[in-house]
């Protein structure tokens, strides 16, 4: 297990995740993984993605919450969870974060937030590894 996220490697995270990023998302199902690029939104030690409820990816964490994810010279492990409906109350914070951070394209009709199945997926990390400027940071995110 590597350091906790440290002053300079959530700086790093920050920087380069807290805005509209693709990330690749891995789950399992049956022995079988499957991987997707998604729409993430990183914060304070998690990736937040607006997704439909009865997605493949969401009935697959349903069963196995533990995912992979890997960005921009950046791959972790985390756990998944359905936070429920992206205009459920407690979701209010967040989601005003990443509706800006999707502002560009978050309205063009991809996203129906009257839909009760779009859904805000939360991926909370345990550990990874991010490369930046050539060095190799171990990260402990629990």
């Amino acid at each position: 297990m590597g350091e906790k996220l440290t002053e300079k490697t959530a700086q790093i995270m920050d920087e380069r995740f807290g805005c509209d990023t693709l990330l690749s998302v891995a789950t399992v199902e049956e022995g079988m993984p499957s991987v997707r690029i998604v729409d993430a939104y990183y914060e304070k030690g998690a990736f937040y993605v607006v997704t439909y409820a009865l997605s493949n990816k969401m009935r697959q964490i349903a069963g196995n919450s533990a995912v992979a994810v890997c960005g921009e010279w950046f791959t972790a492990h985390g756990t998944g969870e359905n936070l429920g409906h992206v205009k459920d109350e407690r979701n209010a914070e967040i989601m005003s974060k990443v509706r800006a951070a999707f502002a560009e394209w978050y309205d063009n009709g991809h996203t129906n937030e009257d839909d009760p199945n779009t859904c805000l997926l939360r991926i909370q990390l345990t550990d990874g590894v991010l490369f930046h400027n050539g060095t190799r940071f171990d990260i402990d995110f629990t």
